[in-house]
């Protein structure tokens, strides 16, 4: 018999940040308007998150197929990217800064399960990127993981630790390889 019990396991373990209706509506809208591929209207977008909580600055870009669980967790701000296929599992907070690029298909993950009790409950941690980071295409941020000023997490790595001001993280786990110069 496996030690593990995952018919113990609720999801209820963790607060939501909303109520069960509105979490409900959420799901739909997101589906229907913010998510949707069809739908290029930055403005609609912007409007849902903020009706349903999100914290948004200006002259901020969500591209297409973007997946935000949660948006009464997630607060960004001004001028940010956040490219295609970009999934922000927010089941903790998210604070994404100013001038910060989102590259397409990165993960931003606040939830993992404790592996070490039998019902895997969830253990949860917020994400905080600092101006000017940049998150690279098909990267993953881990909960609890702080991305610093000016930042970069390259294409394809993990950050499962805090990631210093302009550093340049790359690998599983992410691992410092230079720092950022930014020319003037």
């Amino acid at each position: 018999m496996t030690p593990v019990s995952l018919s113990s396991f609720s999801p209820a373990d963790y607060d939501k940040g909303a109520s069960k209706l509105k979490q409900i509506v959420w799901y739909f809208v997101n589906c229907f308007f913010v998510r949707a591929s069809w739908n290029p209207f930055q403005g609609l977008k912007l409007f849902l998150l903020k009706l349903f909580g999100a914290k948004m600055g200006k002259n901020i870009v969500i591209k297409n197929n973007v997946i935000i669980k949660s948006p009464w967790y997630l607060t960004i701000g001004d001028n940010c990217w956040i490219g295609e296929n970009v999934w922000i599992d927010n089941i903790d907070e998210v604070t994404i800064g100013s001038d910060v690029c989102i590259s397409q298909g990165a993960m931003l993950l606040t939830g993992n399960h404790d592996y070490t009790v039998p019902s895997m409950p969830y253990r949860n941690a917020p994400i905080v990127i600092h101006d000017g980071a940049w998150i690279g295409a098909q990267s993953v941020v881990c909960p609890g993981v702080v991305v610093d000023e000016c930042a970069i997490l390259t294409v394809g790595s993990i950050a499962t630790k805090d990631l210093e001001a302009y550093g340049i993280y790359q690998g599983n786990p992410a691992q410092k390889i230079r720092v950022r110069t930014i020319k003037e």
